[in-house]
């Protein structure tokens, strides 16, 4: 996994604990697993993030934030993931989950405009809102549980493959001193 790609980016614990916003929480800031970048850390911190991702929800950094503390994920890649839903991507996301949960429930998919009113809210609310929670959750955990293994499986391959180069540059290594030294191969041979 790209390491030194995600410290560049991601926030330093020192500027989060900087802001102001976040004192509220104290010590829990000061957790030094919420900060690292490790293949168990950054697996979990898919997992809340990309399961946040598709639940519709406000305030779905706050939740983000919260769940890494509790499931001791990487703090700021669990709040980074959830900026996956944006403004942009909402829509097509959110529809996506609704066809599926209509699917589920083998309800019609219903051609509908948001209007927003309370009105409209409260007489859809129970038509469309059961199918968008439940799709959404399903996508959520089937998205977020292969984020996590998908993670798990590069991060596993890229220690493996930097592991056999150093082997390989360990044996190469050995075989220049052994050529580079004279007298080696007779020194062998006997």
């Amino acid at each position: 996994m790209p390491k030194k790609f995600m410290k560049r980016y991601l926030p330093t614990p020192e500027r989060v604990r900087s802001i102001e916003s976040l004192h509220f929480l104290g010590d829990i800031l000061h957790e030094p697993n919420l900060w690292h970048i490790n293949r168990h850390s950054v697996a979990r911190a898919f997992l809340v993030g990309i399961f946040l991702t598709f639940i519709p929800m406000p305030f779905q950094m706050v939740a983000a934030a919260f769940f890494a503390i509790w499931f001791n994920a990487n703090l700021p890649l669990s709040v980074v993931l959830v900026w996956i839903s944006n403004p942009v991507t909402m829509p097509p996301m959110f529809y996506f989950n609704y066809k599926i949960g209509a699917w589920i429930l083998d309800r019609p998919v219903l051609n509908f405009e948001i209007q927003l009113s309370w009105s409209w809210l409260s007489g859809r609310l129970m038509d469309i809102g059961i199918p968008l929670y439940l799709g959404s959750v399903l996508v959520a955990t089937c998205s977020a549980c292969l984020a996590y293994l998908v993670i798990q499986f590069l991060w596993r391959r890229k220690v493996r493959s930097d592991w056999r180069e150093r082997q390989l540059l360990r044996i190469r290594h050995r075989r220049a001193t052994r050529k580079s030294k004279p007298g080696a191969d007779a020194h062998q041979s006997s």
